[in-house]
């Protein structure tokens, strides 16, 4: 899969992304808020802080992955309306919860978008591939508050493809009745669905646009008995 961002070298962190449809310092404190509410009881606290540099400074500040829950969460501004979003979990950014819960919470539109090659060999790893888009949006929908989602991905082996909702106007529906199942929903029509909805996602300068910092949200306090800390490194032993 190429033309992934950064060459993939960010995965898992950036194997699956989330986008907002408004400001970035606005998003990062809406969601520390959020946070904030959610772990009082625990003695968590919650702080947000403006992150300068490049792509790849910004994302470094969310080192070290963290198992079983992320501690850190980025906030990245765009060439466009969008606020890209990743965290630090040590499996890769999960975006679709916090997403649904921010759209409804700003009153925007919210993003899950998964790109990840299929490269799972029976003896030497790898990773079940997947493309995915979903669109969530600040009203209850039939499922929650997604508005659409579309999916091609490898589940334990098979190949599988899902939708949901209604589609828009710029999709390529007649390739959902591809006969392989993978070929349903490719990398080049996410990416291309991607364009029309505003966002060049894999293209490392679309975010950070004119000096323009990130924003960095940590949780510090009491951690799980089952903590860990991972380098990236670490983290993609198996890729």
């Amino acid at each position: 899969m190429k033309g992934l961002l950064l060459d993939d070298r960010w995965a898992p962190v950036t194997s699956e992304l989330g986008f907002l449809e408004t400001d970035a310092e606005h998003a990062a404190r809406a969601f520390t808020a959020w946070q904030a509410g959610l772990g009082g009881s625990r003695g968590i606290a919650v702080q947000v802080q403006p992150v300068a540099g490049t792509l790849e400074q910004a994302l470094s500040a969310l080192l070290p992955l963290t198992s079983p829950e992320p501690r850190r969460y980025l906030f990245m501004p765009t060439r466009g309306a969008w606020t890209g979003y990743v965290d630090n979990a040590r499996g890769g950014t999960d975006a679709a919860s916090a997403m649904a819960v921010m759209a409804r919470t700003l009153g925007c539109r919210g993003l899950r978008v998964v790109a990840v090659p299929h490269t799972l060999r029976k003896t030497q790893g790898g990773r079940y591939g997947a493309v995915m888009l979903e669109v969530y949006g600040p009203h209850q929908t039939a499922w929650i508050n997604t508005v659409r989602a579309v999916s091609a991905s490898n589940d334990g082996g098979r190949w599988v493809f899902d939708q949901c909702g209604e589609p828009f106007s710029f999709e390529k529906v007649e390739q959902y009745q591809a006969r392989r199942v993978r070929d349903r929903f490719t990398f080049d029509m996410l990416e291309e669905y991607l364009h029309h909805l505003g966002l060049s996602p894999f293209e490392e300068d679309f975010y950070l646009p004119e000096g323009a910092p990130a924003w960095l949200v940590e949780k510090t306090g009491p951690v799980a008995p089952t903590h860990e800390e991972f380098t990236l490194a670490r983290a993609r032993k198996d890729f």
